[in-house]
């Protein structure tokens, strides 16, 4: 689809990192921007920055079913309708699952895949009603190869990918279409809560993250090119091609780029 002024755009996550980012990009081509998260206050800031003044403020936890419907429903009902939502808002808590408590588990599967059921579940009804629009989900490379330390973080990115695929080939000819993006390590706040020392070693080897507003760029191409996947930095399709082929060759790359402890087992 074509992103031009007027074009209705609801994204979650939208305070911090990519979702900030591609909300600056949308709104600077003139879209109306709904823009939800948890933090009223760090959506009112977004907004104060962005070009235009009919932008929104929805504050909800995506977790919540019914509120973040209600704030779906309040931005359809302001702007007359939706021609794209945004599934961005996500979370991770790092260490090893053996240690890690159910309700940090929980929390994650809770924000990162429940939260993307409820959100496009509550917009995909007015989007097949006008019989047009995009549906861009944001999940992760590690949807593609997870990681240590991070197993229950890369099982909500899969179950993302996993439904987007079946969205994409279930909305064939509705005029609503979907796109995946699996981004690489990038510079946003996503693993701000987390201590220092609960940061796995490969996090700290390798090339350095991507700056979020480079995603968002890619966002924007993709979806007016109708693309099924974007990738970022171009190098975890490769990771995604290697280990569909053989893990075990895609553990070794890894162990020379991000170090040992990215792949630890080698049997």
């Amino acid at each position: 689809m074509e992103l031009t002024s007027g074009t209705r755009a609801f994204v979650t996550g939208a305070s911090r990192g990519i979702g900030r980012a591609l909300a600056e990009r949308l709104a600077a081509r003139g879209a109306i921007v709904g823009l939800a998260a948890r933090s009223a206050d760090e959506l009112e800031a977004v907004r104060a920055g962005l070009p235009g003044d009919h932008h929104t403020v929805h504050p909800c936890d995506v977790s919540d079913e019914t509120v973040v419907a209600e704030a779906i429903e309040a931005f359809v009902a302001r702007h007359g309708g939706i021609d794209l939502l945004v599934a961005n808002a996500g979370l991770a808590h790092y260490g090893p699952f053996r240690d890690q408590s159910l309700k940090d588990a929980l929390q994650m599967s809770e924000v990162n895949w429940h939260g993307t059921l409820f959100t496009v579940h509550a917009a995909l009804p007015h989007l097949l009603d006008q019989a047009r629009g995009h549906i861009v989900v944001v999940s992760s490379g590690v949807a593609l190869r997870s990681f240590p330390w991070g197993a229950v973080y890369g099982a909500t990115k899969a179950a993302q990918r996993g439904f987007a695929e079946a969205l994409r080939h279930e909305l064939s000819g509705t005029g609503v279409s979907v796109t995946t993006v699996y981004p690489g390590s990038t510079e946003t706040s996503l693993h701000a809560q987390e201590a220092a020392d609960r940061m796995p070693d490969w996090t700290r080897v390798g090339p350095p993250p991507v700056a979020a507003g480079e995603i968002a760029d890619r966002i924007v191409s993709g979806v007016e090119a109708d693309v099924r996947s974007v990738y970022h930095p171009s190098n975890i399709w490769l990771l995604g091609a290697v280990h569909n082929a053989s893990p075990r060759l895609s553990d070794a790359i890894l162990r020379q780029v991000r170090g040992a402890t990215a792949a630890p087992r080698r049997d």
